[in-house]
């Protein structure tokens, strides 16, 4: 049995809405750390929960900060946002790893899991819509955890995460987890066809996906518009549809993508899709309660309405922008949907 205790250490960072809390619990005798940003919507009504997991050897305030920054889409979407703190692997030169090296028994899934539990605790939290997604080893760990966590978790985003040959053999959990890939094909740290035996390929990785989900067999393929052909990269979409309870396996290909989070704000990797916008726009769409109808529940949104209207726009910083703007701009709908736009000189891309 977990011992699990709370502390609360409250921190006031510069953040798009309210406080930023950065929190504290006791799990398996280790002081674990998270960060959780609370939108500025948040009242007395049960909302989604992500989970976001950052890269081996990271930091989480450094990935909210620098890389995947889902405090705006947060805002607006309106859902509890988390980013855990991985601790240092002694047997990696202290790097701070959700999966450490053997020898070891440290299994990060548990802290997974009493993060959800604590949160769920302290605040009113959608259960059914508990989501997880990761970049590279976080998102590795993201695939751990749906096998482990199926009960408490209803879909994930990987981005450049791998799977090692062999996991998937102790891979069957009892639910179905929609599951989002974004790979690219020329990822040098987790290859995208590997040939030396050490990850699945990203296409042995859907399938199996795809096979536990019971989805379509034929994907619905689609091309991305290529809104930035100087990254050197394009992406292509595919989905399996129709699984059980309404699940679903997406791949967001990027052809000659690399290592990276595609990102409209970097000036390196894809910059077509944001993985932020992606995830949010993909796992919101799930719930562990979705009746069995799919075509009658393809969007669940807390703002789902009849008619899809623009809820407000904003610049890259988050900042809500009135008539007439310029430059690169998102607007954002009342069914958690957000477009990007380019306008320079009254030309919209």
């Amino acid at each position: 049995m977990k011992n699990i205790f709370i502390y609360f250490l409250i921190i006031y960072i510069p953040s798009f809405g309210q406080e930023i809390f950065n929190e504290q619990i006791i799990c398996d005798g280790n002081i674990r750390e998270y960060i959780i940003y609370v939108p500025e919507n948040y009242s007395n009504s049960s909302l989604p929960l992500l989970i976001a997991l950052h890269g081996g050897g990271g930091y989480a305030h450094e990935y909210m900060l620098y890389e995947a920054d889902f405090r705006p889409v947060a805002d607006t979407a309106n859902f509890i946002l988390v980013y855990p703190q991985a601790l240092e692997d002694p047997n990696d030169d202290l790097s701070t790893n959700w999966m450490h090296k053997d020898p070891t028994n440290h299994d990060d899934v548990e802290f997974i899991e009493a993060i959800i539990d604590t949160i769920s605790n302290n605040y009113l939290i959608d259960n059914s819509r508990v989501y997880l997604c990761g970049y590279s080893l976080g998102g590795m760990f993201c695939y751990s955890t749906a096998c482990k966590l199926s009960d408490k978790i209803t879909a994930i985003g990987s981005v450049a995460g791998g799977i090692f040959i062999g996991e998937l053999t102790y891979c069957s959990p009892p639910n179905p987890i929609s599951v989002l890939t974004i790979n690219g094909t020329l990822d040098d740290t987790h290859p995208y066809d590997d040939t030396e035996g050490i990850y699945h390929s990203v296409n042995e990785i859907n399938s199996f996906w795809i096979n536990h989900n019971m989805t379509d067999l034929q994907p619905i393929i689609e091309q991305v518009e290529n809104i930035n052909s100087s990254d050197g990269s394009y992406v292509e979409k595919y989905s399996w549809i129709n699984g059980n309870e309404c699940s679903e396996v997406q791949e967001l290909k990027i052809i000659n993508g690399g290592h990276d989070w595609p990102s409209f704000y970097n000036n390196w990797g894809n910059q077509d899709i944001d993985a932020c916008i992606e995830i949010w726009n993909f796992v919101s769409k799930f719930s562990s309660n979705m009746s069995l109808d799919c075509n009658t529940n393809m969007n669940i949104s807390k703002f789902q309405s009849s008619e899809k209207k623009l809820l407000k726009t904003i610049d890259v910083n988050g900042k809500t922008l009135k008539k007439n703007h310029q430059g690169i701009y998102f607007d954002i709908y009342n069914d958690g949907s957000v477009d990007k736009l380019i306008k320079f000189n009254n030309y919209i891309d």
